[in-house]
Formats: C-alpha cells, sequence, structure tokens
C-alpha cells in the first residue's frame, strides 16, 4: 500500500558536508526538506521506491537496483564521511521486476553498489529517523515520456496491490539554465520550464506534463521531467492533493519540493 508521495530536488548543496558556506541561501529548500521528513516518519514505511536518476541508465529499459547493501559515494564532491547504509527489500524487488515483466514493461535489474548525489541528498535528508528503513531504487530510461508514465501505471498496480507500508520518492531538479551563472548557461526556456511543471503539479495536469513542449525541456537542461512522468503515472487516478512545499534557484538550478497528501 502507498503511504507517501512526494517530489524532491536531489541538489548535493543541500548537504551541509557539501555547502559548507552558504547553506543559508538553500533555507526554504532545507526547511520544505525537514517537513517532508517529519510526515515520512509519520507515515510508518517499510519501505521507500525511489525513482530518480541513479548510475546505470538504459536506453530502452528501467532498471531496479539491487544491491546489498546499498552505500553512498560522494568523493568526488569532496565528502568521504558518509557511512550510512541501506538494505534492499528483495522480496518486494523480485515481486515487482517479475510483475513489471509479466506486464510487458521494458525492466531490467541491476548492481550498482554505490549510490551517487541523486540517491545520497533526499534519503540522507529525509529518513534520518528512520534506520531500518529498506530501499529500491529505480532508474528511468531514453524512452518516451509516455512509455514512462505507462510504466509509472503499472508499478502502481503493484504498490497498492502490497502488503508493505511503501513510500515513493521521486527526484530531479528543474532547469539547470535560470541565470547567467547557471551550470548550463542561460536559456529563456529555463523559467519557462519551472513555472509551467508547478502550474502542471497543481493541477495534475498529466495530460500536459506529457505534451509539453520537447524543445522547453530540452532547453532547460533539467533532470526531473523523466521521473516526474513515472511519478504522475504512478499517482494517476489516486486521491491526493499535490503542496508544493518550497521553490527556489539560489545557485541557477530550480530546487521544487512538493507533498502529494494522499487521502
Amino acid at each position: 500500500m502507498l503511504v507517501f508521495a512526494a517530489f524532491t530536488p536531489h541538489s548535493p548543496l543541500l548537504l551541509p558536508s557539501i555547502n559548507k558556506t552558504q547553506m543559508d541561501k538553500v533555507e526554504k529548500t532545507t526547511s520544505a526538506m525537514q517537513e517532508l521528513a517529519d510526515e515520512l516518519y509519520a507515515s510508518h514505511p517499510d519501505v521507500i521506491v525511489h525513482i530518480s536518476e541513479h548510475p546505470t541508465i538504459y536506453p530502452d529499459a528501467f532498471s531496479i537496483n539491487l544491491s546489498d547493501p546499498y552505500k553512498f559515494d560522494l568523493s568526488s564532491l569532496g565528502d568521504l564521511g558518509i557511512t550510512r547504509t541501506f538494505r534492499p527489500d528483495i522480496m518486494l524487488i523480485d515481486r515487482l521486476q517479475r510483475s513489471l515483466r509479466a506486464e510487458s514493461q521494458p525492466i531490467t535489474l541491476t548492481t550498482d553498489y554505490a549510490l551517487h548525489y541523486a540517491s545520497a541528498v533526499p534519503l540522507l535528508l529525509l529518513t534520518k529517523e528512520l534506520p531500518n528503513v529498506q530501499l529500491v531504487p529505480i532508474s528511468f530510461s531514453e524512452l518516451p515520456p509516455k512509455d514512462h508514465f505507462h510504466f509509472g501505471q503499472a508499478l502502481k498496480d503493484m504498490i497498492f496491490a502490497s502488503d508493505k507500508r511503501i513510500a515513493v520518492i521521486a527526484s530531479g531538479d528543474m532547469s539547470h539554465a535560470l541565470t547567467s551563472n547557471a551550470p548550463a548557461d542561460f536559456h529563456k526556456d529555463g523559467q519557462i520550464y519551472d513555472d509551467k511543471i508547478q502550474e502542471i503539479i497543481a493541477q495534475r495536469n498529466s495530460a500536459g506534463l506529457l505534451s509539453l513542449s520537447p524543445e522547453i525541456v530540452a532547453n532547460a537542461k533539467e533532470t526531473s521531467y523523466l521521473p516526474l512522468a513515472i511519478f504522475f503515472g504512478l499517482l494517476d487516478k489516486v486521491s491526493m492533493t499535490p503542496q508544493i512545499l518550497s521553490y527556489e534557484a539560489p545557485f541557477g538550478v530550480g530546487y521544487l519540493t512538493v507533498n502529494f497528501v494522499l487521502k
């Protein structure tokens, strides 16, 4: 059963161990993440399904990462001190991959022992009070957005059929092209993308998400669109209310934090 659903940013600059001097610039986001952490703890999840950019991405298949345990490697970002590990829910992973294949979904298993910042940021910030929660990391693919939406729908059926208390967290950053000193330089479509995504989320507009201009998405230089396409499929026809907790872009990259309050 689904007990929690949220979309979060995953910028390494949200971790104090990486952003040692400018944490005040991401105060809105860190406050929103703490609110989500409290809500996640209150939902008493057995397992977190994390939909994001994981180390291995296939062009023509979605993937579930199976490793025991999962560790984090942020050494390239200067953080050598992360010792937190997660254990997989092996039974749930097996059921998911078997059921998804039975539904003709392009799914494969992979093994990445070390997860990078896309997992470390949301999981470390949201699960401080959940030391024993298990993990199922799912990666998007390079297939079209509609395929991601249909994959999310298939995933939803299996999550709701499970007797486990399952939290789903999708993560990604918004446009990386919001200012002249942004990582991808400036492009006018960056803010258009960020504004449109917030509007789509507020309206629960799946059709609007899937019909968003590919040119705008490409020009925005984002890492959020495909995780959101899966997430919207997973929440299709689910009774919930989206609450945008924060949006800010202090470093030229949009950070969006959303709690999807289940009814």
